[in-house]
C-alpha cells in the first residue's frame, strides 16, 4: 500500500514538472492551428487522471482492508521503485537508438513480466499491440515524428 502512495506522489510531481516544461515550448506565429503544446498537454492530463484513479483505488482498498483487518505484509517499496526508475532510465537511454516501437515494447514487456510473470502471451501481445498502436496513432494520425531506430518504418 505504501508503494502505491509513493507512486501517486511521484506521478503528481512528474506531471507538474512536465506541465511546466510544456509551457516552455514556444508557440510559432504561423503554423499548425492546434500548436505544439496540444499532444503534450493531453499526455499530462492522462498522467493526472491515472494518479487520481490510483489514489481512488488506494483509498477504496484501505477502507476495505480496515473492515477486514488484513494481516500485515512485508513492504518491498524501495527495491520496487528502484527497479521501475532504473528500467525507465534505461528506456530513456536506448529510446533514440532502438526507436519508439522497439524500445517501448521491450520496456513494457520487461515490466509486465516482472509484475505479471505467469501471463507470457498476454504480456507480449499487450506490449507489442500498445507500442505499435501508439506509434501508428502518433505518426499517422497526429503527424508526430518518432524515432524509427532499428526498425525499417
Amino acid at each position: 500500500m505504501k508503494t502505491d502512495k509513493i507512486i501517486v506522489v511521484v506521478i503528481l510531481v512528474f506531471t507538474a514538472a512536465y506541465w511546466y516544461a510544456i509551457h516552455q515550448i514556444r508557440e510559432p506565429l504561423i503554423g499548425d492551428p492546434i500548436g505544439p503544446r496540444a499532444i503534450p498537454k493531453l499526455l499530462a492530463i492522462g498522467l493526472l487522471i491515472s494518479a487520481v484513479l490510483l489514489a481512488i483505488e488506494i483509498w477504496t482498498k484501505s477502507r476495505l482492508a480496515a473492515k477486514e483487518a488484513a494481516p500485515p505484509r512485508s513492504d518491498q517499496s524501495v527495491p520496487l521503485i528502484a527497479l521501475v526508475v532504473g528500467a525507465t532510465l534505461v528506456y530513456f537511454w536506448v529510446f533514440n537508438f532502438l526507436g519508439y516501437a522497439l524500445a517501448t515494447t521491450v520496456y513494457l514487456a520487461g515490466l509486465m513480466f516482472y509484475f505479471n510473470p505467469k501471463k507470457t502471451r498476454t504480456n507480449l501481445l499487450t506490449a507489442v499491440i500498445f507500442s505499435l498502436g501508439t506509434y501508428l496513432v502518433f505518426t499517422k494520425l497526429f503527424g508526430a515524428q518518432l524515432p524509427a531506430g532499428l526498425l525499417p518504418f
